[in-house]
């Protein structure tokens, strides 16, 4: 499937060490897409990194569980090889011959090493300072069963693409790098659809609501994303986050 049809990212008030933490993204600085391993040994600081990012509240922070390193002798219970296509579509876009995780991605410009939290906050603002951050406003809001989405005017042309996430899972790894240990999983990704064309003018959506997910720990970010020639994922425009059970972010 083209990487235009499949993208991505999010964030939220939410749980923290069981406890609830407040803030909502009205206004993200940036879109951060983690990719990222249950059996990659040098992922469990990145997922840490991720949920850090999320208690933030100032970025769309999502995370995409790959599937190339479940031959390890675990395989990921969130991973997909459409997340996997995903990062191989920011290779490309990139410029890049290979991926590697964790593997943080900024508002599809850029990327850094997933676990470095100071170096993913420096690049958001990096990219802001020189206009390359998110430059057209994007808002959410569930009325009664549906979802509207308003998109403002700009320069370009860009996707609409919605990614639906579970905004926490704990997984028991049993097997592979990192046997014995219990993690928390945030914001992970488990659907990606493009659902219209933005042209630079200014639009409205209307969506199902009950596409929002499976329960109301889940929610979705809407991400303004271009493509690159061969349909790749690339520079992310506008970004919001919906969560379940909220009416506005």
């Amino acid at each position: 499937m083209p990487f235009r049809f499949r993208s991505v990212v999010v964030l939220a008030g939410l749980l923290y060490a069981g406890a609830v933490l407040a803030g909502e993204v009205r206004t993200p600085k940036g879109v951060v897409e983690l990719f990222t391993s249950q059996g990659c040994a040098s992922c469990p600081p990145a997922d840490t990194t991720l949920r850090d990012l999320v208690a933030q509240g100032d970025v769309v922070a999502l995370s995409y569980h790959v599937d190339y390193w479940n031959y390890l002798g675990w395989v990921d219970t969130l991973s997909s090889k459409e997340n996997t296509e995903r990062q191989y579509g920011y290779a490309k876009s990139l410029g890049r011959s290979g991926v590697y995780t964790p593997q943080a991605v900024i508002n599809g410009r850029d990327h850094v090493k997933g676990r470095d939290l100071s170096a993913i906050n420096d690049k958001v603002k990096e990219l802001g300072d020189i206009g390359k951050g998110l430059i057209v406003p994007v808002t959410a809001a569930m009325r009664d069963d549906e979802i509207e989405i308003e998109i403002g005017e700009g320069k370009g042309q860009a996707d609409v693409v919605v990614a639906y996430f579970t905004k926490r899972q704990q997984v028991e790894i049993t097997k592979g790098e990192n046997s014995g240990k219990t993690m928390d999983y945030w914001h992970a990704v488990y659907d990606v659809q493009s659902v219209g064309t933005w042209n630079g003018q200014s639009m409205k959506l209307t969506l199902p609501g009950k596409l929002m997910g499976k329960s109301k720990k889940d929610g979705c970010a809407i991400l303004l994303q271009s493509s690159g020639p061969g349909g790749e994922p690339a520079a992310i425009l506008g970004a919001t986050i919906l969560m379940a059970g909220r009416k506005k972010y």
